[in-house]
């Protein structure tokens, strides 16, 4: 950027701090950290214990949930101070983005090494190197939106072809989506749902996924069918009362504490399925929490700050100086967005019980910093896009008559 260009960027800052208005990018940065800030205060709250010591102010800023909502804003700075030029360089002649294809698969591989893959709830989807854990399909879930959002930008033109435009990234997808699969359904039906609209809306014609429709259920179908676990959940969910005690209890009490709540809650840490009752209360199922403490007003405006963020997103879209920065931001923005209906919809009994977070909200590291990365990403595609657009009305083109 010239001198010229950076002293308009300048006076654009100050006119905007002056006059007090936000660009959409801002405003997703403020959403996310209430959600983040939010997302801290349940959980402590959905974390609290029978104890002689009471819980403290100190011990809340030093609770883990607290440590990694500070690295998560420091991932979302550094996110929307990233010079996103880079996103466009290549490696050894291949687009830095491709790169990321070879790393997701090598990760998602990683969870079934000795040593390193780690089990959790009988599933293996964490890996451990020295003490770092993390959650290798959550960078393949990122890395894949990045991926087919810039295998469209480059393919625009092409993207109405079948076997040109359609096939290739379908077929990355559906690899990244089958090892996910095994382990983590729900992460793998959340990255196939968004990387599928991002192709979408680049341009891929809807016939082309229909034809693709039936080799998507019938690969549903047999990860289901081959899980006990899963047909269980399946059946739980048509008929939660056949045995509540055993497979229809967590969804009976997500259930009870949301009636629990009632339209004002029964205050901030004063509810009680937290207390043993409802499995998984700071994870997958904090939205009940917040159900139960908030009741249904907190419930509208835990959902309107996702709504906020889902329109200035599309906001951004629209700005965006280019093709992969428009269907990126789209990518980041959908993903989200789908990511928390799923999460409603399971702790409310509406689809089958899943374990997949509320982005930002529910407890967790690796979800926590990526996602706030890539929302400080748009950020940083939105002052890219205000920057051009400063330069272009400082000095407008001129002709001679």
């Amino acid at each position: 950027m010239t001198e010229t260009a950076r002293l308009c960027v300048e006076i654009t800052t100050i006119r905007t701090i002056c006059t007090g208005y936000m660009r959409a990018g801002q405003g997703i940065i403020v959403i996310s950290i209430t959600l983040l800030m939010l997302g801290v205060v349940m959980v402590n709250s959905a974390g609290m214990q029978v104890s002689d010591s009471p819980l403290t102010f100190l011990d809340m800023v030093t609770s883990r949930p607290s440590m990694l909502a500070f690295f998560a804003i420091g991932a979302m700075f550094i996110g929307s101070r990233f010079p996103i030029r880079l996103l466009s360089r290549s490696l050894f002649r291949i687009p830095a983005m491709y790169w990321l294809l070879p790393l997701s698969v090598l990760l998602l591989l990683m969870v079934y090494v000795p040593g390193i893959g780690r089990e959790v709830n009988y599933s293996r989807r964490w890996v451990d190197f020295g003490g770092i854990n993390f959650q290798p399909s959550e960078v393949a879930k990122w890395s894949m939106v990045a991926i087919v959002a810039w295998w469209s930008a480059q393919h625009l033109d092409s993207l109405s072809s079948y076997w040109r435009g359609f096939i290739p990234p379908i077929i990355g997808i559906g690899a990244i989506v089958s090892i996910i699969a095994v382990e983590d359904l729900g992460t793998a039906v959340l990255l196939f749902g968004a990387t599928c609209f991002v192709l979408f809306s680049a341009g891929s014609k809807f016939w082309h996924f229909a034809t693709f429709l039936p080799f998507a259920a019938g690969g549903f179908y047999l990860a289901v069918y081959q899980s006990d676990y899963r047909m269980a959940r399946l059946k739980t969910f048509l008929d939660p009362f056949q045995n509540p005690e055993n497979d229809g209890y967590h969804i009976l009490q997500s259930l009870s504490a949301i009636s629990e709540g009632g339209l004002s809650g029964l205050g901030l840490g004063n509810g009680i399925h937290k207390f043993g009752y409802l499995p998984e209360d700071t994870t997958d199922f904090i939205f009940s929490v917040v159900c139960e403490e908030l009741g249904i007003f907190g419930a509208i405006a835990v959902a309107s700050l996702y709504i906020g963020l889902a329109v200035l997103g599309l906001y951004v879209v629209k700005k965006a100086s280019c093709a992969f920065y428009q269907l990126f931001t789209l990518g980041i923005i959908v993903t989200i967005g789908l990511q928390a209906s799923i999460n409603v919809l399971v702790v409310t009994a509406l689809v089958p019980t899943k374990g997949i977070a509320l982005p930002l909200l529910s407890n967790g590291g690796t979800g926590w910093l990526l996602t706030a990365f890539c929302i400080g990403l748009i950020d940083a595609i939105d002052r890219n896009a205000s920057a051009s657009s400063t330069v272009h009305n400082a000095f407008p083109t001129t002709t001679r008559d």
